[in-house]
């Protein structure tokens, strides 16, 4: 509650305070960073964005950035999802990772990225709807 006073008279009114979500978004395809970019923005969150899973590892070496969610795709060039993944839980970074890839259909491959160190494994492309009861999950936590 906030109290404002104007002269005599005290009014008192409730201030909700809701806490911005802070999405890394990591891929190396420009066009699917910008669609989770733009997704993220459409629920008022805010992202920042990585094209390759060892920029987000030196993202969070450089000690300068915390995150609610990273989203992760699985094959990137100079280090993959599955690799960067470990190292992020290494460094005992605890955000929601969701993996984001085209393979969430084949189990072997699922069942790989989720023992990495994943949070929950999504199917490109990825849409609001999918995403939203997870971010909604993680928000209320």
């Amino acid at each position: 509650m906030a109290t404002t006073s104007t002269g005599d008279i005290e009014k008192t009114k409730s201030v909700e305070v809701k806490k911005k979500l802070n999405v890394l978004i990591v891929d190396d395809d420009t066009v699917i960073r910008k669609l989770h970019e733009n997704i993220i923005k459409s629920i008022g969150g805010i992202s920042q964005t990585a094209k390759n899973g060892e920029e987000a590892v030196n993202i969070h070496r450089d000690g300068n950035a915390s995150f609610d969610l990273i989203l992760m795709d699985k094959e990137m060039p100079e280090r993959d999802g599955l690799s960067a993944i470990k190292k992020l839980r290494e460094m005992k970074v605890t955000s929601m990772i969701i993996g984001v890839t085209t393979l969430a259909d084949n189990e072997e491959e699922r069942k790989a990225f989720m023992e990495a160190g994943l949070n929950h494994c999504l199917a490109k492309p990825l849409s609001k709807a999918k995403i939203l009861p997870l971010i909604n999950n993680l928000m209320d936590a």
